[in-house]
């Protein structure tokens, strides 16, 4: 029974590891499509300039003219690496939701069998 009562510790610890590692991961998710959306605008913005419209690009306290296919590329290759990564992390989110749905269900049985163990002692 006792080495029961360890392994609900451990097991409750793990649950705790995913949940925390899930909510991180759903964090980094949310921050990306932040920053996909905020592409989605720029990227919408150059489509609307004209070819010779005077792009500039801020480095540091300077702001530096930029080639205009030069700045869409970009923006194309950060939306591109963006989708990238939310797609790694949606993937990760899956993977982690399962695996502690695993471990909840674990517990729950473990939980079970002990509150059984208790019952027995206390009615036999």
């Amino acid at each position: 029974m006792e080495e029961d009562r360890k392994k609900l510790q451990t097991l409750s610890e793990a649950l705790q590891r995913f949940q925390d590692d899930l909510q991180s991961a759903i964090d980094a998710r949310q921050k990306l499509e932040a920053q996909q959306q905020e592409n989605k605008s720029v990227q919408k913005e150059f489509n609307s300039l004209a070819e010779d419209a005077g792009i500039y690009k801020l480095v540091g306290p300077v702001l530096l003219k930029q080639d205009k296919t030069e700045a869409t590329s970009a923006v194309d290759g950060r939306l591109e690496f963006i989708g990238k990564e939310i797609t790694r992390t949606e993937t990760r989110i899956k993977d982690l939701q399962e695996n502690s749905e695993k471990k909840r269900m674990e517990l729950m049985q473990l939980q079970q069998k002990l509150q059984l163990a208790t019952q027995e002692q206390g009615g036999g």
